[in-house]
C-alpha cells in the first residue's frame, strides 16, 4: 500500500511493550537505512572510480564533495522539518493537512534550489580556495563542483518528498527510490568515467542524472498522493513560509554542524594531498556510518511526532528509551566491523600506499567513536521529531565554538590527520553531552498537531 493512500490510525495503548517498539522502530529504520545511506554511497561510487584516476583527482572530488554537500546539506531541514510536523498531524488525525504541509515544503525547496545553484557555480573557484585545494587539485575540484551544482534542484526537492513520506511513517517507498538510484549512479559514472573518458566530469554528471530521476519519482508519488487527499498543489505562500520558519533553527543546527566538517577538510587540505585524500576517504566512510545509524533517527523523528501529536507523552518516553538502546548497540557493531574490514575496503578507495598508511590510524579513530555516534545521532532525531529545533540550534553553535580552536590547533601541533580525528572525536563528545542533559528533562515534550 502506498504512504499516501488511507492507513489505519496509530496505536491506541498508551503504554507499548519494548517488544511493540521493536517492531515498529525496525519496520520504519531498516528501510530508511537503505534510503539513507543513498547519499554517501554515491559518493563513495564517486569517490571509489574517480580514485583509480590518480590522487590529485580523488582529492579534488573530495574538496568539492565537502562544498557541495554543505550547500545543500544545510537544508536538511526540508527533510527533518517537514518529517516532524507531518507525523504530527497524522498522530492527531489529520491527514489532509500533514499531505499540505508536504506540500509546501516541497515548494519551497525549489525556491531555495535557484539561487543556491547560480552560488555554486559561480563561487566554485573561491570554495576550492578556501578549503585548501592544491594546484593538482584545484582544476577538478572546480569542475565536479560545477557541473554536480545542476543537480542541486533534484537533490532539495527529494529531501522534501523524502520528510512526506517519512512523516506518514512510509520509509519502504524512499528505499525503492534509493536502490534504483544508487544503481543509475554506478552504471552511468563508471561509463562516463571510463567508458566515454569524461573523467571527474563523467562521475559528475553520473550523479546528476541519478538524482534527477529520483526526483521525479517522488515527485509523481507525492502529486499523486495530494490529489487522493484533496489537497492544493499550488504554491501557498503562507504555508511556505510556515515551513520556512519551522526550519529555521535546523538550518542553524545544521550550518553549525557542516562548519564543523568544513573546517576539518580545510585543514586537512593543508596537511598534504595524502593527508586531504585519506580524510576524504574517512569522511566518506563517517558519512555512511552517520547515515547508518541515523536510520533508527529517521524512525524516532517519525514516532515520536506521531505520539506527541496523539498527546501520548509516556509512549514518547518509552519509545526514546529503547530506541538510545538500539543507537548505542548499533555504534558498537558498526565501529567492530569498521576495524575488522579495513583489507576488504580500502584498497577499493586508493592503491596509493602513502594514502594508505594514513588511513590507518584515521579509522581507528573513527571506529571508536561509534557507539557515542549512535547515541547522538537518535537523540539528535528524537528532539527533532518533537520539534526542539531553538534548543539543537543552540547546543550546535556551542559545540562548533569547542571544535573549532581544537582543530585549528592540529597544524601547529604536528599530529597530523590523527590529531585531526581526535579533535573530530572531542566534537562528538561535546555533541553527546548537550543532547542527553536535554533528553533527561522534560521541556521538549510539547503535545498537539501544531507545536506552539
Amino acid at each position: 500500500m502506498s504512504s499516501l493512500e488511507p492507513m489505519t490510525a496509530p496505536p491506541a495503548a498508551p503504554t507499548p511493550s519494548r517488544r511493540q517498539h521493536d517492531r515498529e522502530i525496525l519496520a520504519l529504520a531498516v528501510p530508511a537505512f537503505g534510503a539513507l545511506v543513498a547519499e554517501p554511497l554515491f559518493l563513495m561510487a564517486d569517490s571509489a572510480i574517480v580514485g583509480h584516476l590518480g590522487t590529485p583527482q580523488l582529492a579534488g572530488v573530495g574538496i568539492a564533495a565537502a562544498a557541495l554537500s554543505t550547500a545543500t546539506g544545510v537544508f536538511v531541514f526540508l527533510a527533518y522539518a517537514t518529517t516532524a510536523a507531518v507525523a504530527r498531524r497524522i498522530g492527531a488525525g489529520d491527514r489532509r493537512g500533514a499531505v499540505q504541509q508536504g506540500v509546501d515544503g516541497i515548494w519551497l525547496a525549489l525556491g531555495l534550489a535557484v539561487p543556491v545553484v547560480l552560488l555554486t557555480v559561480l563561487l566554485a573557484p573561491w570554495a576550492a580556495d578556501v578549503l585548501g585545494a592544491s594546484e593538482t587539485a584545484a582544476p577538478y575540484a572546480v569542475t565536479y563542483l560545477r557541473i554536480s551544482a545542476l543537480g542541486i534542484p533534484a537533490m532539495l526537492m527529494v529531501m522534501a518528498a523524502t520528510g512526506v513520506l517519512r512523516g506518514l511513517q512510509d520509509t519502504r517507498t524512499p528505499l525503492l527510490v534509493a536502490i534504483a538510484g544508487f544503481a543509475a549512479n554506478i552504471g552511468l559514472n563508471a561509463g562516463l568515467v571510463y567508458g566515454a573518458g569524461l573523467g571527474v566530469a563523467g562521475s559528475a554528471w553520473g550523479t546528476v542524472l541519478a538524482q534527477t530521476g529520483m526526483a521525479a519519482v517522488y515527485l509523481v508519488v507525492v502529486v499523486r498522493g495530494a490529489r487522493r487527499e484533496h489537497a492544493s498543489l499550488r504554491p501557498d505562500a503562507a504555508g511556505i513560509r510556515a515551513s520556512a520558519r519551522a526550519g529555521g533553527p535546523l538550518l542553524v543546527r545544521t550550518v553549525s554542524l557542516r562548519a564543523v566538517l568544513m573546517i576539518a577538510t580545510a585543514v586537512a587540505a593543508r596537511l598534504g594531498d595524502d593527508q586531504v585524500a585519506a580524510h576524504q576517504i574517512t569522511m566518506t566512510l563517517f558519512s555512511f556510518l552517520a547515515f547508518a545509524l541515523d536510520a533508527i533517527a529517521i524512525a524516532g523523528q517519525a514516532i515520536i511526532g506521531r505520539y506527541l501529536g496523539a498527546e501520548d507523552i509516556p509512549g514518547a518516553r518509552a519509545a526514546t528509551r529503547r530506541m538510545v538502546e538500539w543507537g548505542i548497540g548499533s555504534g558498537v557493531l558498526l565501529g567492530l566491523l569498521l576495524v575488522a574490514a579495513r583489507p576488504l575496503y580500502v584498497p577499493l578507495f586508493t592503491p596509493d600506499p602513502a594514502v594508505q598508511g594514513q588511513l590507518d590510524t584515521a579509522l581507528l579513530l573513527l571506529a571508536l567513536s561509534q557507539p557515542v555516534a549512535g547515541l547522538v545521532f537518535v537523540l539528535d532525531g528524537v528532539l527533532m521529531g518533537a520539534g526542539d529545533g531553538p534548543y539543537l540550534a543552540w547546543a550546535a553553535i556551542a559545540t562548533l565554538a569547542v571544535f573549532t580552536p581544537a582543530a585549528i590547533a592540529v597544524p601547529a601541533t604536528g599530529t597530523g590527520l590523527a590529531g585531526l580525528w581526535w579533535a573530530m572525536n572531542l566534537f562528538m563528545l561535546v555533541r553527546a553531552a548537550f543532547l542527553v542533559g536535554r533528553a533527561r528533562g522534560g521541556r521538549w515534550l510539547v503535545t498537539g498537531a501544531v507545536r506552539s
